[in-house]
């Protein structure tokens, strides 16, 4: 597969890691085309579209959301599940922030 740079996406699968199912999610979102996607909060994201959705996705796809706005913010094309350990890391900072 050619790399991208996020100056060639122009539509939302162009962007490295998102297909027809994460595009789909997007659009729910109302993201409807890459530059969308820049300045946004990936955990914002998740968290809205569990909240519309009534369900709580599968946490991976918050990864696949923060890999779609670090591209799309100049940051080089990486696999989603590199994003993991630090959401693991972030959401538990958050858990005790609240406690």
């Amino acid at each position: 597969m050619k790399k991208v740079s996020r100056t060639e996406v122009t539509e939302l699968q162009q962007i490295p890691n998102i297909g027809p199912s994460i595009a789909a999610n997007l659009q729910q979102l109302r993201i409807l085309s890459p530059q969308d996607l820049l300045e946004k909060d990936p955990y914002a994201m998740y968290d809205e579209l569990c909240r519309i959705t009534g369900v709580r996705h599968d946490p991976c796809l918050l990864d696949v959301f923060i890999a779609a706005t670090r591209f799309m913010s100049g940051e080089t094309s990486t696999p989603w599940w590199k994003y993991t350990a630090e959401r693991k890391r972030e959401l538990a900072a958050r858990s005790k922030r609240k406690a």
